[in-house]
């Protein structure tokens, strides 16, 4: 049985880690050693919720104390060397408000196990809804997040994210290969370090059935939000920031030429579906309407069509 490694990163959010560490503890995967880093937050509180756990338990959680914040990917790379030292053969990044079922563990690790090849395997994720309740929060509703997706693909997550840490285990050796989180990064680090994983190699999902649960509160800021919500004008910044990088990386092997080509090409078919709505929706037509019919005009023009 090959040790999991759970880095749980947090701050100043005592019920999510009690909430968190449930989850951990009610795992049927019986190998597992979780690495709690309190990144900048109130030592006591994280001490007092991971105190509080059956002896059995504690003995397999790690703390680690940043006296400062030093943000979301040096917390997860001081969780995933404590984690290797340890002797983690795989990892997992366990958001704090963010949960799974039982068998989760076991059914990664065994498919790991079965295929040696494998990276790593992404769970099928499903969003959990919740809103203030009380002391804690109550769920309010559930989403499958991602589910017509047949495979975790390149392609699809160039995109946007198209899984989250909490549904995806993978083998300590993928850092030897794409390094660690990038620390540059204040968010969306763990879209860049999937994508850099599936740049390599080709991801499988667990199964249809969904056994990670990405908790979200839309009218929560501060300590209790979510970070794709509340920050999430630094969601679009650093997305852009780390396109920008790899557009100067290609460039500077390949040249301006087809980056410059494509940049106009697409602007005009942009800039012809905006006026397009424009007129239309000046004119009475509502939007989607409007873009139905540019759609299918503009369908009708592609050379394949015209046989």
């Amino acid at each position: 049985m090959t040790t999991v490694g759970i880095v749980l990163r947090t701050k100043d959010r005592p019920y999510f880690l009690a909430r968190a560490l449930r989850s951990i503890t009610s795992q049927t995967y019986a190998d597992w050693h979780a690495v709690v880093v309190n990144d900048g937050g109130d030592p006591q509180g994280v001490t007092g919720v991971v105190d509080a756990l059956p002896p059995s338990a504690r003995e397999r959680v790690t703390v680690i104390d940043h006296a400062s914040s030093l943000g979301r990917s040096a917390a997860a790379n001081a969780g995933v060397r404590a984690a290797t030292d340890l002797g983690a053969g795989y990892l997992v990044l366990h958001d704090d408000d963010d949960t799974w079922a039982p068998t989760f563990l076991e059914r990664a690790a065994a498919h790991l196990d079965a295929h040696p090849l494998a990276p790593g395997v992404v769970s099928r994720i499903e969003i959990v809804w919740e809103a203030k309740s009380g002391d804690g929060f109550a769920e309010t509703g559930r989403e499958m997040f991602q589910g017509h997706l047949h495979d975790p693909l390149l392609g699809d997550t160039l995109l946007f994210n198209r899984f989250v840490p909490i549904g995806f285990l993978y083998r300590r050796e993928v850092h030897d290969e794409v390094g660690p989180y990038d620390e540059s990064l204040p968010v969306v680090e763990d879209w860049a370090f999937n994508v850099k994983i599936l740049a390599k190699w080709a991801l499988d999902y667990l199964g249809e059935e969904p056994l990670a649960f990405w908790h979200q509160r839309a009218a929560e800021t501060g300590a209790a939000g979510n970070s794709v919500i509340s920050v999430g004008n630094d969601h679009e910044k650093y997305d852009a920031l780390v396109r920008d990088a790899a557009l100067r990386s290609y460039v500077g092997e390949h040249g301006l030429g087809l980056v410059l080509y494509l940049t106009k090409f697409i602007d005009r078919r942009l800039v012809d579906v905006e006026e397009g709505l424009r007129r239309d929706i000046v004119s009475g037509e509502s939007g989607v309407v409007a873009y139905r019919r540019l759609r299918e005009s503009a369908l009708r023009r592609l050379p394949w069509r015209r046989r």
